[in-house]
């Protein structure tokens, strides 16, 4: 990431994949959502998100101060309503009450659970079943093995550089990530492939 004065980050990631991104959220969300997003990171994501859905209240978050502030420069740079303010948010500590009191139409990770340890999608789980409406949506995007394998030369060289940076991070198995969601309300929908060996992994809670 490149970094201007301002404090906007600018991830030529997000920019390549945030178009596709859009286009499952799109077909999984209803066009009036409350959205919480988790490692927002750079920011770009939910600003291209809430400008073509102004249906979407967009809440950003992070525990990085400089994708904090980089999310805060995009917002009041672009002035888009339905983008709010960015929240200082650690996804294993407790989330605030009042979103558990109006409660989210979906919960958007993206590259999150593979550059954290196991214990963050643990606690995702666990909190998306309280803080997601019913019928609402736990999307997460990312690289993931299949079977046990990994689906792409690329995947494998890239979980090994991960583990190298941090023991406790690393490409999961999709089918453990399904296993820890269903142990907590969140059945598997759907899972599409995307651009550069990465999917679209869609969950979705039940009925209180």
């Amino acid at each position: 990431m490149s970094a201007s004065d301002d404090q906007r980050l600018q991830s030529p990631a997000a920019a390549r994949n945030r178009d596709p991104i859009l286009a499952v959220l799109r077909e999984h969300l209803p066009p009036q959502a409350r959205v919480l997003e988790l490692a927002s990171g750079s920011g770009e994501h939910g600003m291209h998100f809430a400008q073509a859905m102004p249906g979407w209240q967009w809440q950003p978050s992070d525990t990085n101060p400089a994708a904090l502030a980089s999310t805060r420069a995009w917002q009041e740079s672009t002035l888009i309503e339905n983008l709010l303010a960015p929240a200082e948010l650690n996804v294993i500590t407790r989330w605030p009450a009042e979103w558990q009191a109006a409660a989210f139409d979906a919960i958007v990770a993206i590259n999150l659970i593979h550059i954290s340890p196991w214990q963050v999608t643990q606690t995702l789980m666990r909190q998306a079943n309280e803080y997601l409406s019913d019928n609402g949506v736990l999307f997460l995007y990312g690289p993931y093995r299949r079977g046990g394998q990994h689906t792409a030369p690329s995947n494998q060289a890239f979980d090994t550089d991960l583990k190298a940076r941090d023991s406790s991070w690393g490409l999961r198995d999709l089918e453990r990530v399904e296993a820890e969601a269903a142990a907590n309300g969140l059945l598997l929908e759907r899972v599409i492939e995307m651009p550069a060996n990465n999917l679209s992994v869609i969950f979705r809670r039940g009925a209180r």
